[in-house]
């Protein structure tokens, strides 16, 4: 009988620890742990297959799995720092633990791999855009005629612009794109809001924080850039409207400018044509115009 106590108590513990996995989502990636001898797989194809079936084992059993995203090369310099040897399961396990604290994760929620492993590549890539976009503020440094640090209020005066243009757009879902142009290179940053039925707008925390940032460090560093929304809501045409970054300011964009920017392919240049049932309009003002020449950072 203590036995089978024993038994259960350990069965019901097990359900109860959450655990992470870390996961290399590209043959590139599968390759370079490949030197590893410990590293037992040899197709990437069957690694996911496999992994796959342990995550809806897991499941079953109600417990929760958590999708790291394991790179080769961070796994190769955080043994060289902590002095753990990398051809072994116990310094992969230990890596994979704090890449649960600190790295980017998406939950296991029942969904094909094949659906969830680029979602969970979108936030690696949102995660890194973040961090590169805050070191670069962080580098600016205090203005030179005010004193005020420059990163600290380009983020303030981007966080109120943002809400600005949540506050005056039309009822509806919102997809905003940032872009702002390098050296060295084009930053992107996408944020998607959407509307609960009491008209309250819903976002993501920290996709928020990083297109806030993004937009932070194009005000700040006047790079040539945009921001267009497009809001999609039932029973009427999606609209889709934008501001041109120039100079440290948001300027609107018109109507024609718009559907020449949506309607261009951005890598060849060539024309796209254009979709029906989207009304491509101006933006209402932001009140900000006016005064955000006088931003001379």
């Amino acid at each position: 009988m203590a036995h089978t106590d024993h038994q259960t108590m350990r069965r019901v513990l097990r359900r109860e620890i959450a655990g992470t996995v870390g996961v290399l989502t590209d043959d590139h990636d599968f390759r370079a742990m490949r030197r590893y001898r410990s590293f037992t797989f040899d197709d990437h194809a069957a690694y996911l297959r496999n992994l796959e079936t342990v995550l809806k084992a897991r499941a079953a059993q109600g417990t929760h799995t958590t999708l790291a995203l394991f790179d080769p090369e961070d796994y190769a310099a955080y043994c060289a720092d902590t002095g753990l040897d990398p051809d072994a399961p116990a310094s992969r396990g230990r890596f994979t633990a704090e890449l649960a604290a600190t790295g980017p994760t998406v939950p296991y929620d029942g969904r094909p791999l094949a659906d969830l492993l680029p979602a969970l590549v979108d936030e690696a890539v949102r995660q890194a855009t973040w961090e590169y976009a805050t070191t670069l503020l962080t580098r600016l440094g205090p203005c030179p005629t005010c004193g005020q640090d420059i990163g600290r209020a380009s983020f303030t005066r981007a966080s109120a612009l943002l809400v600005r243009i949540l506050d005056t757009a039309p009822r509806g879902d919102h997809h905003l794109v940032c872009t702002v142009a390098g050296p060295p290179e084009t930053l992107v940053s996408v944020l998607h809001t959407d509307q609960d039925p009491h008209g309250e707008t819903r976002l993501d925390e920290a996709e928020a924080l990083e297109f806030t940032s993004v937009l932070a460090l194009g005000l700040a560093t006047r790079s040539p850039g945009g921001l267009v929304m497009r809001t999609t809501a039932t029973g009427t045409a999606d609209r889709v409207y934008g501001w041109r970054l120039r100079a440290g300011a948001l300027e609107p964009l018109t109507a024609s400018e718009v559907f020449d920017a949506y309607c261009t392919d951005v890598e060849s240049g060539d024309p796209i044509p254009p979709e029906s049932g989207v009304d491509y309009g101006e933006p209402p003002a932001l009140g900000e115009e006016s005064t955000a020449r006088d931003h001379h950072h």
